[in-house]
């Protein structure tokens, strides 16, 4: 494992850690923050507008553009001149109560002002995975979520690639917007025509009007156990939750204005509501990073980091394996890195302590500090935040603390807890599922988010709390031995870091555990000495089995119980599969749906004697 000197951490203002734990007859207890949640805004939009007339030169967001790929820049002020003309297009369309705007594509420029205009005319934003779409082979999950939402409006970036997907829907009524290019065979408006609408009286009456329970957003599930929910996401919601981030790590008046840039898509909770809100709540800039943290993909992003020195980045484990890869080679542009940032975060998943202390290590040589890595926890359904690491940790897979506002329940399940959750940030439901939306509370209210925990040290709560799972996700050995899949795949990808970049834990009702797992392409070539080779070449090849061999052999020597020793793998050279629910957006594998689709790799798994390309620990 990589070491490096314990200097100290750069010093950040956090929220203090004052915890009640109430304990009940029934094993079960309640943990909040004593400390009350601050005032909060009454809607999203009202940032917009108070950044947009105090800093309206200011650069909200940018993204690169044209065959040049230079950064077009998109001020408060020029954003709030065409958020108000969309507004007014929007409200001049009169398209009722039950309404909304539907959007296909990715984030962009045009996708953020259209979504700020439909919560300024007080129709609710529906960001829609462009997988649904695009990487689908049926369209049955966007066919889905567009009959229960019956938008008014649907919007895509770009017409042509849009076009399969238009035509499976049923858009009679339906105003159709395209950015770029217009669709073949599907009538369509221009976004830049909308844009030109002159604003009347109308906005202003139209944003007074927003009331905290105004929905202003409805954001989908992954699907990952059947069809898309939609979540209600409340203005209050939203707004409450960025009072609690803006708590929890309070900022000075003279602090720089932070800078971001991130990939994360806004029909996730995590970029849409975390990433944009809290940003825009600061008055910030955001840089869209086309990027993404696989292979062919990453390699913009690194570009990006070349041009654009973050106050504060973020991304899933996966990033960060490819991103300290970079930094490590790249002196140059690791200290552009770490030029500006206060802060690290990471979400999706867990992060290894392999990769947190190459990310330490590559800080302390650039900065002489280190950097306090934060996280937060919590869903869709949520807003998305409802913990989070708000002080100085040396430890990766927390939940955290709850923020003011936030009550977390802990029921007792075994050796940890199933954790609920309540508070102003909580959806009220899914929209037209009344059904479902019975099913996820509990009789006191509380959220059933379906993760799992255990106290960091169960006599000092204020530690937090470490994650510890899906609780349908663990299972039995043949044995009758439990096995904790979350904190297992964790320990698994980082004994054999850097080769792995994604497992799912097999083993149910069988003697021992296996792993089916993908590589990480770029480490693999690297540790293989073939910067070409093919996903097929790196999977067998002797000296990326030998890392995988030589790093679980090191892990079970230090776990000696049948729950934690892995005794197989195989290496998979497809990738996840979104129509298979393999892939949630923020890159989160699922575990189930995963091992459903491919059970014959797990029956492979367990052949006796074992079967070509499973390697044997």
């Amino acid at each position: 494992m990589t070491t490096y000197v314990k200097e100290p951490f750069k010093p950040v203002k956090f929220l203090e850690r004052d915890i009640e734990l109430e304990r009940r007859g029934d094993g079960s207890m309640i943990m909040r923050s004593r400390i009350p949640l601050k005032p909060y805004e009454k809607h999203i939009p009202a940032f917009f507008r108070y950044w947009s007339e105090a800093e309206p030169d200011r650069t909200w967001l940018a993204q690169r553009r044209g065959e040049a790929r230079d950064w077009r820049r998109l001020s408060y002020g020029e954003a709030r001149a065409t958020v108000d003309a969309l507004t007014q297009a929007l409200l001049d369309l009169d398209l009722g109560v039950d309404s909304s705007v539907m959007i296909l594509s990715g984030n962009s420029l045009e996708h953020a002002m259209m979504t700020m205009a439909a919560m300024q005319a007080r129709l609710p934003a529906a960001p829609v995975s462009p997988a649904y779409s695009l990487m689908s082979e049926d369209q049955a999950k966007l066919k889905y979520v567009f009959d229960l939402l019956r938008p008014g409006v649907v919007m895509v970036q770009s017409g042509k690639p849009f076009e399969r997907a238009l035509q499976a829907l049923d858009l009679s009524g339906v105003t159709v917007v395209h950015v770029d290019d217009a669709p073949s065979n599907v009538p369509s408006v221009s976004f830049h025509d909308l844009a030109k609408t002159p604003v009347m009286g109308d906005v202003e009456k139209s944003v007074e009007a927003i009331e905290p329970s105004t929905i202003g957003k409805l954001l989908f599930t992954s699907g990952s156990t059947g069809m898309p929910k939609a979540v209600i996401n409340t203005q209050e919601m939203m707004t409450a939750n960025v009072a609690m981030a803006q708590q929890s790590r309070p900022r000075d008046e003279d602090a720089i204005v932070p800078i971001v840039l991130d990939w994360l898509p806004w029909n996730h909770t995590m970029g849409g509501n975390a990433g944009l809100h809290g940003l825009l709540a600061d008055g910030g800039t955001l840089y869209i990073d086309d990027g993404r943290p696989v292979p062919g993909l990453f390699e913009e992003t690194l570009r990006n980091l070349r041009e654009v020195s973050p106050t504060y980045y973020a991304n899933v484990p996966a990033g960060y394996a490819a991103l300290a890869t970079a930094l490590e080679q790249d002196d140059a542009l690791a200290a552009l890195f770490f030029k500006n940032v206060e802060v690290l975060g990471y979400g999706g998943a867990t992060l290894s302590d392999d990769l947190y202390h190459r990310m330490q290590s590559l800080a302390v040589r650039h900065t002489g500090h280190r950097l306090v890595f934060f996280t937060g926890w919590g869903s869709t359904e949520t807003a998305p935040t409802a913990t989070s690491t708000y002080w100085e940790t040396e430890r990766v897979g927390l939940i955290g603390l709850p923020f003011p506002g936030i009550e977390l329940k802990l029921i007792p399940t075994g050796d940890k807890y199933e954790l609920r959750l309540r508070g102003v940030t909580v959806t009220p439901g899914y929209y037209k599922r009344p059904d479902l939306t019975e099913g996820a509370f509990d009789e006191e209210g509380f959220y059933k988010i379906g993760d799992a925990g255990i106290f960091v040290d169960p006599t000092r709560p204020e530690e937090g709390l470490i994650f510890s799972g899906r609780v349908v996700e663990d299972f039995k050995l043949d044995s009758g031995t439990f096995v904790h899949v979350g904190s297992l795949r964790v320990a698994a990808i980082a004994a054999a870091s850097p080769v792995i970049q994604d497992a799912v834990v097999t083993g149910q009702d069988k003697p021992f555990i296996g792993l089916l797992a993908w590589p990480n392409v770029e480490a693999c070539r690297q540790v293989a000495g073939k910067p070409g080779a093919s996903v097929d070449e790196l999977v067998s090849d002797p000296r990326v089995v030998a890392t995988i061999v030589e790093g679980l052999r090191a892990h079970n020597a230090n776990n000696k119980g049948s729950s934690t020793q892995i005794r197989r793998v195989i290496l998979m050279t497809e990738p996840p599969s979104v129509d298979g629910n393999e892939l949630t957006d923020k890159g989160y594998i699922n575990q189930r749906a995963t091992l459903d689709r491919r059970a014959g790799l797990v029956d492979k798994l367990y052949q006796e004697p074992p079967a070509n390309g499973v390697i044997v620990i």
